[in-house]
C-alpha cells in the first residue's frame, strides 16, 4: 500500500514528468513561496502563474496562425463553390429561371458538405 506522500507514484510516467516540469518552472518564485505560511499552496499558485503564461503564449501564437488559416479556408470554399457550380451546370444545363434557381439551391445545399 502507498503512503499518502507517495501518491505521485500512482500517476502515469507522462503525468509525473509533466508535474515535475510544472514545478521546475516555479523555481524562479522560490523566494516568494518559501516565505509563505503554506509553502505547498504558494508553490501551486506559482505553478498556476506559469501555466497561465503558457496559455497566453499559445493564444498569441494561435492568433497569428488563425487569420492566414481563415484566408486559406475562405479561398478553398470559394473554389469549392465554383467547382460545384460548374459540375452542376454541366449536368443540369439550366436554361430557364426556374431551373437556374433550383440549380442555385442545389449548389448552396452541396456547399454545406
Amino acid at each position: 500500500m502507498f503512503k499518502r506522500e507517495d501518491w505521485k507514484e500512482l500517476l502515469t510516467d507522462d503525468a509525473r514528468k509533466t508535474l515535475s516540469n510544472i514545478f521546475d518552472s516555479t523555481k524562479k518564485y522560490k523566494g516568494a513561496y518559501l516565505s509563505s505560511d503554506d509553502v505547498k499552496i504558494a508553490q501551486l499558485w506559482s505553478a498556476m502563474i506559469e501555466l497561465r503564461k503558457e496559455i497566453d503564449e499559445l493564444k498569441t501564437v494561435l492568433g497569428k496562425v488563425q487569420e492566414p488559416l481563415k484566408a486559406i479556408v475562405s479561398v478553398g470554399e470559394a473554389e469549392k463553390k465554383k467547382t460545384i457550380e460548374r459540375v452542376i451546370a454541366e449536368i443540369i444545363k439550366p436554361t430557364d429561371e426556374a431551373t437556374q434557381a433550383a440549380t442555385k439551391q442545389l449548389v448552396e445545399s452541396l456547399m454545406k458538405f
